[in-house]
Formats: C-alpha cells, structure tokens, sequence
C-alpha cells in the first residue's frame, strides 16, 4: 500500500447558515464576536469561501464540493474535517465531537457519492461515534495531526481530543501515538491543528503553546527524527492561525502549501522564505471564517486518500 503525506483531492462543503456557535465558545479561545449581522456573517464567510475553492482549483488541486444542509442547521459544517478522515488502504473513520450540534454534519450520502459519482474505493468504516455516549471525543484531524508516512498520530489533549480515543485510533489505523499538552489564554488548545502541522519536508509547530519541557522536546525531536525541518512559531503567530495552514499537491504532484492572509501576514521574512523553500504559497483571504468559526484554511479541508477503483 502506497501512502502519502499530501493529496491533490480534497473535499469541501459550501455553507448554508454559516455562523458563531454558542456551544462551541468555551471550548475554542480562537472564536471570537462575528463583526455584523448573521446574515452579512454568513454572506462574507460563503463569500471567502467560494475565493478559497477558486484559488485550490487554479492551482490545480482537486476539490469535490458539497453543499451543506438547510435542515438540519449546521453553523459549522464548513469544518468537514472534524468528523471524518480517509486513508490510503480505503478506510474512512468517523469521529466522537463534543458539541452536540455538529453531529448533525455527519452525512453517510456524501462517501455514497464519491464512491458512485466519482469512482473513490471505500473498503470499510472504522465508527468511534459511539463514544459520545460516554462523553469521549476526538474530533478528525482537528483532533489529529498525522504523520500518514511515519505512521504517528500527534494529539494535544483537551475535552475535545482524549487520550482513550487516541489509543483506539491507533490500534484500528496502525498508527503510533504521540499526545502532549497544549494551552494558550488559560485553556488547553481546543484542537492539534491550530498549534502544529505536518507536511512531506517541514513542520511547523507553536512549541510556546506546549507547557512540559519533556513533551516540547519530545514533539520537536520524533518530528526532526521523521526528516522534517521544523519551523518554531509564536503564540502570537498561533493567534493569527499559522499553524493552521496545509500542505497540499497539484493534479501534477507540485506542492501547493494553503495559508491564511491572517496567518501570512503574521510570519517574518525568515519564516515566509523557508515555508516558500516547500512549496507554492496559496494565500487566501478568509477573516470572516476565522474570526466567527475559530477555524482556519486547514480546518476547511477534507483530504481524500481514498484510491480510485480500476
């Protein structure tokens, strides 16, 4: 089985009621006061949305794009990759999320059609929804941050990711488990992907958010010993979404790396000219999302792994 860090296909859902989660505030010190109504909240964010899908099409990564549900109302089905993930052996896990309203986004109708529209292989289901029930939750590759070629699946521990879930996930994916903890404005960081990302060549990791010296060295050396050059960022930067940013590959295998214009304006010259060193810059303009979701370019995304039937 052949594995990939990155993908050129991805899945995207356009927004139907785009807003401010009351459920999710305390958990996510990254949401903030949407700026005007909901409905011009909701207009700017489908607005930045279609931008961004525009941009990864001409740089030629391909996004296969559903459109989120009227009924039931889900105010943050824009993050498709908290509640599913697809890997290289045609596995697609689903995932336990804490806020009672997103489990809503679930839709079993979307692996229907990109098995019979677009020729994806789907060989099993690997279900951990049933946690919720216990009050455990680990939310997709927000949750996780994944090493798909070393095999290692790094998680900051918090109400939203949980270490018992952690453990099961890599004993049904194979994957070796490396959690640690992560706070920033006094609250553990809601989810991985806001403080660490993981390309084929880099990584950049917010080590300021990780509070145990051990588990900060820990994190940085298996990420060097996997051959990535590791690119520290401050809690300020972490603010501004740098860490969530992801690398991606054109239909051709170019590396293409999605940042937010938040997030890039918050980088130094030193740090924009060795990402620059991994790929194509794809910078896109999404404040509204940011600032109303609490989720940036990468928590947009959905990467498909899943091989294509012959």
């Amino acid at each position: 089985m052949h594995r990939s860090q990155t993908t050129s296909r991805v899945l995207m859902i356009r927004p139907a009621a785009f807003g401010a989660n009351p459920e999710t505030v305390a958990t996510n010190a990254f949401q903030g006061v949407p700026l005007g109504t909901p409905a011009e909240t909701h207009a700017r964010a489908r607005a930045e949305f279609d931008g961004f899908v525009s941009r990864l099409r001409v740089v030629g990564v391909e996004v296969y794009l559903f459109e989120d549900t009227v009924d039931p109302r889900t105010p943050d089905a824009i993050f498709p990759n908290n509640w599913f993930s697809t890997h290289s052996d045609g596995t697609v896990v689903l995932y336990p999320m804490q806020p009672v309203s997103r489990r809503s986004e679930r839709r079993p109708d979307l692996f229907d059609s990109l098995a019979e529209d677009h020729g994806f292989q789907i060989s099993r289901y690997v279900d951990f929804t049933d946690a919720e029930e216990e009050g455990l939750f680990l939310e997709g590759t927000g949750s996780l941050v994944l090493d798909h070629l070393g095999q290692v699946a790094y998680a900051a521990l918090s109400a939203r990711t949980r270490a018992p879930l952690l453990e099961r996930f890599g004993g049904a994916l194979g994957y070796q488990v490396q959690p640690f903890r992560a706070s920033d404005r006094g609250l553990p960081v809601y989810h991985t992907n806001v403080v660490l990302s993981i390309g084929r060549s880099f990584a950049v990791l917010a080590e300021e958010t990780i509070d145990d010296d051990a588990e900060r060295a820990l994190v940085r050396r298996r990420l060097e010993d996997g051959g990535r050059e590791v690119m520290t960022i401050s809690r300020d930067q972490c603010r501004a979404f740098a860490g969530n940013l992801l690398e991606l590959k054109s239909t051709g295998g170019d590396p293409v790396i999605a940042v937010s214009t938040t997030a890039w304006a918050s980088l130094g010259r030193d740090l924009r000219a060795r990402l620059e060193q991994h790929g194509a810059m794809l910078v896109c303009d999404v404040p509204t999302i940011e600032q109303a979701g609490g989720g940036s370019v990468r928590c947009m995304i959905a990467e498909l792994f899943l091989p294509r039937m012959s």
